[in-house]
């Protein structure tokens, strides 16, 4: 199956020793402005649905990488990792084996789980971050109730649950909807792609993964709001402030709680702020990386 490629992008396999990973690059190296390494989401999420519009956006004047994580995308071969810590440790080997020692790092909804991770453990790689409704800040899934079946609902056998992922990938529109503001700001490229993500073999079973890592009885395992006033890096935070998903007071309390942190909300935006409200999140975006360059 072929997978969508960005403009302003080109797709390569790098193998590692876990098997051959795709990914998408674009732009330039001049070697004096920082990398941009970018991290896609959840769901039937890849590099080239999340970031179909940043290789153009922000390819102009630096490198920029962006990873097909185990199970979703292209990488398919390289079993599922589950956590957010492994898949951190995932994407900070894949940008050193492309000749990347030091990025700024860029994730979105479960990508920012993994962009968080990344910061927390390898400080000396991250230059800064750009978490568009992170996940990974958290207790819990809405009240203890909802929170406890949706627990429950990780537990369930892969017998039962592949099934029911099959059968729930049949209503991409719906989970379209569910996800953004207003679908018709999304490129037609990015829902096509999404719906052909949906109905390959296998689809939603890497993030099913992650949900079984994270989703805790009571509470959430990746809950890293009591962490984030280590984090060092320069951060910006994007969130939508209609996003159904992710609520942005996630996102507020740690702008107030990392060091060096700035928040933008976007309003009239849901869950992918980074397409939805495509201009102005460029815009800080460059805004903030100029800052970091100089």
């Amino acid at each position: 199956m072929s997978h969508l490629i960005p403009p302003g992008a080109k797709e390569r396999f790098v193998a590692l020793p876990q098997g051959q990973t795709r990914v998408l690059l674009g732009g330039r190296d001049d070697g004096a402005r920082t990398p941009l390494l970018l991290i896609h989401g959840g769901g039937t999420d890849s590099a080239g649905i999340s970031w179909f519009r940043a290789f153009i956006a922000f390819g102009a004047d630096r490198r920029v990488v962006a990873v097909d994580l185990p199970g979703f995308g292209g990488t398919q071969e390289i079993p599922a990792l589950g956590g957010p810590q492994s898949m951190a440790d995932f994407v900070v080997d894949v940008a050193r084996a492309l000749g990347v020692p030091k990025a700024a790092v860029a994730g979105v909804s479960m990508g920012g789980d993994v962009a968080l991770n990344v910061a927390l453990r390898h400080p000396e790689f991250t230059a800064a971050l750009i978490l568009i409704a992170p996940g990974g800040l958290t207790e819990r899934v809405g009240g203890r109730v909802t929170h406890f079946f949706s627990w429950l609902g990780t537990q369930l056998p892969d017998w039962v649950l592949l099934p029911l992922a099959r059968v729930a990938n049949r209503f991409t529109g719906l989970v379209l909807r569910a996800i953004v503001k207003d679908p018709a700001t999304l490129p037609s490229e990015v829902v096509e792609e999404f719906v052909r993500e949906s109905r390959a073999p296998g689809a939603g079973i890497a993030y099913g993964r992650y949900n079984q890592a994270t989703l805790g009885r009571k509470s959430m395992r990746n809950n890293l709001l009591p962490r984030v006033h280590e984090i060092t890096a320069p951060t910006l935070l994007f969130h939508g402030q209609d996003d159904p998903m992710v609520s942005p007071s996630d996102s507020q309390r740690a702008a107030e709680l990392i060091p060096d942190a700035r928040l933008v909300l976007a309003p009239g935006t849901g869950h992918w702020a980074q397409l939805e409200a495509h201009d102005l999140f460029a815009e800080e975006t460059r805004r903030f990386l100029a800052s970091l360059d100089a």
